[in-house]
């Protein structure tokens, strides 16, 4: 019986310790990393979810949803890959990087925080 307790407590740490594994990177992104990368990165055209590239393309909710920029997978999606006059940052910043950066970036606009 000792031998069965033994052996099911090991099967749950290696069980809980492979879930660390595929889950750990998404506990990492976080709004304060996504503005640290924000201020490094973006900021220096995207000031105050400004756009001073093309004034019309903000950051704002409202302009993030005109063009379909509303949601996580899309703001990565642009920040990875870059798109018109955007460019590319996926060689630069890391996959939590970006999901910070984009999270980051998102709940600015939903709370109308720029």
């Amino acid at each position: 019986m000792k031998f069965l307790w033994s052996l099911l407590c090991t099967s749950i740490l290696v069980l809980f310790s492979g879930l660390q594994l595929v889950f750990g990177q998404n506990a990492e992104v976080s709004l304060e990393v996504g503005e640290q990368v924000f201020t490094a990165n973006c900021a220096v055209c995207h000031a105050g979810g400004n756009n001073v590239i093309v004034p019309d393309k903000t950051l704002t909710i409202a302009d993030l949803e005109k063009y379909s920029k509303d949601s996580v997978d899309a703001i990565v999606n642009q920040v990875t890959n870059g798109n018109g006059n955007m460019p590319a940052f996926g060689a630069k910043l890391d996959e939590n990087q970006i999901q910070s950066v984009a999270n980051y970036v998102l709940n600015q606009a939903k709370t109308d925080s720029w």
